[in-house]
């Protein structure tokens, strides 16, 4: 066995699959004031109003089915007001599911929803404003040294992101499959804490169902194998998808770039590979950093990466597993063996704010040593 494959060795139960599609539309009601909704009652003015007519100087971002707005309400709060583009058949499904999905999920790491109207041709989705944007632009923009994502921001980033995929995955029922992790999806409050958005994709998967097969959608670069080529969802496709966005938190490389000569692209794995097959631990790192990084914690998530990444998706780990395995890998104190990690009981919300403050708050390599490795 290589030292790449005892790197990647992990053991997950294998299920039994079922194929099948989920119906997963919501109701068509515009507000709801229900124990079960809780979400705000807006009206199209209200929306009009606090965006200045979807103004071009509002507009945040945009993507395949819709445009992102930032806007004020009267209460002098800030929302992110989501508009469909067009209303087609697939747009619809694809606003019946982020409503839907929303509706569902309660985490700190997960974008929350504020509201939502459905009337005439308009369809919104209203969620908190995230000052900080996407994790996009603080990987792959242009900004001074003094404003680029530290070392621990970015750990920090990591494990809630983690977090709020493991909830999806973990803890609704029925599970939740993303099937869109990547870095534009992952947004940024002020304090930089990581929300993971956009669930127009999402799939819903009933307890004791592994995978479903459907028709392929995500972003190139991200998609793992098994998904990109036979259309298998499964929890699964986003622990590869994780596993990438790690490797492009640590290093600030796109998932596919191209290649110096022109002649092709390659994807992030194909970079990372053969520096962690020759323990180039530190080509890894974003070159930005300076040299500010823990190299012993940047060498246990890559680790993780290369297992959440591996082809077989049987061998990948649980995202709860990967939370844990981050933990052990990153928190401030005695790095655990891969070998004696075992899956904690959930964690509740006040404890995953602690662990996350100790991340900001450990100096460099504290409680690491060159004996403590993560993998042996």
């Amino acid at each position: 066995m290589t030292k790449l494959e005892k790197l990647r060795r992990f053991c997950c139960a294998s299920k039994a699959t079922v194929e099948q599609d989920i119906p997963t539309c919501p109701s068509r009601s515009s507000t709801s004031t229900s124990a079960d909704n809780p979400w705000e009652v807006f009206t199209l003015k209200q929306i009009l109003q606090a965006t200045s007519n979807f103004h071009e100087c509002n507009k945040l971002g945009e993507g395949g089915f819709g445009t992102v707005y930032h806007g004020r309400i009267a209460t002098g709060g800030e929302i992110a007001v989501k508009r469909l583009k067009a209303m087609t058949p697939k747009a619809e499904m694809e606003f019946a599911v982020e409503v839907e999905v929303l509706g569902r999920v309660r985490h700190r790491n997960l974008l929350g929803l504020r509201g939502y109207y459905a009337g005439g041709d308009e369809r919104l989705i209203i969620y908190d404003y995230m000052p900080n944007h996407s994790l996009l632009g603080h990987l792959h923009g242009r900004r001074p040294a003094d404003k680029l994502l530290d070392w621990r921001q970015r750990m920090r980033i990591a494990l809630g992101s983690a977090s709020g995929i493991a909830y999806l995955h973990h803890e609704v029922n029925p599970h939740i499959v993303h099937r869109d992790i990547k870095a534009s999806n992952v947004l940024l409050d002020e304090k930089f804490r990581a929300k993971v958005a956009d669930f127009g994709f999402a799939k819903l998967m009933p307890d004791g169902v592994s995978h479903m097969t459907s028709k392929v959608k995500g972003t190139l670069g991200y998609l793992a194998p098994e998904y990109a080529m036979w259309g298998k969802v499964s929890e699964s496709c986003d622990v590869y998808s994780f596993g990438i966005l790690l490797l492009e938190i640590v290093s600030a490389r796109k998932p596919l770039e191209k290649l110096p000569d022109g002649t092709g692209r390659r994807d992030i794995l194909q970079w990372a590979l053969p520096l962690v097959e020759g323990e180039k631990w530190e080509q890894i790192a974003d070159p930005r950093l300076g040299g500010r990084f823990d190299p012993i914690q940047l060498r246990n998530v890559v680790v993780v990466a290369i297992r959440c990444t591996d082809g077989s998706p049987e061998n990948r780990p649980t995202m709860r597993e990967v939370v844990e395995l981050l933990w052990a890998g990153i928190r401030p104190g005695r790095a655990k063996d891969v070998k004696a990690v075992v899956v904690e009981q959930k964690k509740t919300e006040e404890e995953e704010e602690e662990v996350e403050a100790m991340v900001m708050i450990a100096q460099p390599s504290d409680g690491f040593s060159s004996r403590d490795n993560f993998v042996r």
